[in-house]
């Protein structure tokens, strides 16, 4: 009798555990599920031929102390997959210095061609190369040998993140020349900087 007893309350308590143990994890997923997404394994169906490229950068953001200038720069961009991992497109460059007694604007188009490298490749994540050749200008008058419109060009090197289905986060690492006045204190016109963006990939007519 005692042993049936026994087995009553071993099976009881070991019911219950399975129970417990089910519950727990049905919240544990039910606030998984309310967790904000930061990743989506979407990498590979975003850089196929067909998509499309379209986003924009933010660099240059800043005061410069010694010079009491205050920069912004943006670049909103579209570009076209003419093959898988290659995109080949235009940007525009837009951006703004404040400085005591005034201000510059600073304007151009720079067509790119960017490649995502199949090395390194995740589902969620990839590096890519890019080069572009364009035309930039500036507000201010020539100052120093600087053109007012000038011809520029780059390359840069960057990491995409994919967060969502069809976005992606995106830094960048530039190394720009060119010979616009695009700088109030007159600085070097070839640049190394840094960039963040957000961009989206947009599936072709064949991708969808």
């Amino acid at each position: 009798m005692r042993t049936m007893t026994m087995k009553r309350i071993f099976l009881l308590s070991a019911f219950l555990s399975i129970l417990s143990f089910s519950a727990s994890a049905q919240i544990d997923e039910e606030i998984m599920d309310r967790r904000p997404q930061t990743t989506a394994p979407v990498a590979d169906d975003a850089v196929q031929k067909g998509n499309w490229l379209v986003g924009a950068s933010i660099g240059n953001i800043g005061h410069n102390f010694k010079s009491e200038t205050f920069n912004f720069d943006i670049e909103p961009r579209a570009g076209y997959f003419v093959s898988d991992n290659a995109v080949v497109g235009a940007s525009a460059q837009l951006g703004v210095s404040i400085y005591d007694g005034g201000e510059s604007w600073r304007y151009g188009v720079t067509p790119f061609v960017r490649y995502y490298f199949p090395e390194g490749a995740a589902s969620t994540h990839r590096w890519f190369g890019e080069a572009l050749l364009g035309f930039a200008g500036s507000s201010e008058e020539d100052s120093d040998g600087d053109a007012v419109v000038s011809r520029v060009y780059g390359v840069r090197a960057g990491y995409a993140h994919f967060v969502a289905q069809n976005v992606a986060l995106e830094g960048t690492l530039n190394l720009i020349r060119s010979s616009a006045n695009i700088d109030i204190d007159d600085s070097a016109s070839t640049g190394l900087s840094l960039a963040v963006g957000l961009q989206i990939y947009l599936p072709g007519r064949g991708n969808q």
